[in-house]
């Protein structure tokens, strides 16, 4: 299994994710360059966290055009895994692979703490390592991270169960229905404001995020 992770100019997390495909999991793991435009390699393309071009104009706005985006793009179409964690979520919802968009958090500040989440369904590759319910530790570190979609959208996103991972008591920043993470129709492309790779060594106090990149390892040596 072979993970790809995205670099823009601005990224400051995608070495963190290589850490934990790499170094935990023992994964190959190429780092892709945002001008890079063969991913035929890749079984997992990871969107990695930062502030992807600066994050002037709009978060995630400008990334959306990188020549790497349509190759990210296409390999969702083709079924193929697709991660985006807080910029990269951002930037998947620009691109259109999820719906709805992140807003500003409800009180204007900039967040950097720990948060609960709970586990919404577990019959994806994303979650399967999870207790249906469970309650889980992961950091979150955005200004731009409140979930918003309109009452239609949101009302779909329910009714298709696409919301992977819900904030638990409070809801750090304002999101609808306190959206952490949510996928596409199909299940293969997760957009979710935390950060899973910060909490996947137990040296930074918590590994409730490594089930999540286990999970995914599961299913696709499986499928192999």
């Amino acid at each position: 299994m072979k993970f790809g992770i995205v670099v823009f100019p601005g990224s400051n997390c995608d070495r963190d994710v290589a850490y934990v495909t790499r170094d935990i999991l023992k994964q190959p793991t190429r780092m892709v360059w945002h001008e890079d435009t063969d991913l035929t390699d890749l079984d997992v393309v990871v969107v990695p966290g930062g502030f992807s071009y600066g994050d002037y104009l709009r978060c995630g706005a400008i990334a959306r055009f990188s020549p790497v985006m349509q190759q990210v793009v296409d390999r969702a179409q083709q079924g193929k895994f697709v991660l985006g964690i807080c910029n990269g979520f951002q930037i998947l919802t620009e691109a259109g692979l999820l719906p709805g968009a992140l807003v500003r958090n409800r009180d204007l500040h900039f967040i950097c703490d720990r948060v609960e989440l709970k586990v919404e369904r577990t019959d994806l590759p994303w979650t399967q390592a999870y207790s249906e319910g469970e309650v889980i530790n992961i950091p979150i570190a955005h200004g731009e991270g409140r979930f918003y979609a309109d009452k239609q959208t949101l009302a779909e996103i329910e009714a298709n169960n696409q919301v992977l991972f819900r904030y638990v008591g409070d809801n750090p920043n304002g999101s609808a229905n306190n959206i952490a993470g949510i996928c596409n129709r199909q299940g293969n492309v997760l957009g979710m404001m935390p950060h899973p790779e910060r909490a996947s060594d137990p040296i930074l106090g918590g590994t409730d995020g490594l089930k999540l990149f286990q999970g995914l390892l599961e299913r696709v040596a499986a499928i192999a």
